[in-house]
């Protein structure tokens, strides 16, 4: 695997944390099949993705850029699929998470192992 890979299974990896996320609302505390199920393999598929990316990428990155991309992602996904839409100071919030992931990548001095 090389470092483009590693980056293409990061961003596959929050795919499946935002299908994850946004299905646990419909699970109704695990009392519903398949929504858990959906759940639960959508995780185990993103910890897969991520335990791969980090063998390239530092940990440090790899979990800003999850994690940023979880937020902002399920974010949106709530604005568009429970109308639970962000205020500005939400909005002003989550631009910073994105620009402290973009200065992360750009100013990074880690070594890859």
């Amino acid at each position: 695997m090389n470092l483009t890979w590693a980056y293409i299974f990061l961003v596959i990896a929050i795919v499946f944390e935002l299908l994850s996320t946004s299905t646990l609302k419909d699970t109704y505390g695990f009392t519903r099949l398949y929504p858990s199920l959906i759940v639960i393999i959508a995780l185990c598929i993103c910890l897969y993705l991520l335990s791969h990316s980090m063998q390239l990428i530092p940990i440090g990155i790899v979990y800003a850029s999850w994690s940023a991309g979880g937020i902002v992602g399920i974010t949106i996904i709530g604005a568009i699929k429970y109308n639970q839409v962000p205020n500005i100071p939400t909005i002003i919030g989550l631009s910073l998470i994105v620009v402290g992931v973009i200065i992360i990548h750009l100013m990074n001095d880690m070594k890859v192992n």
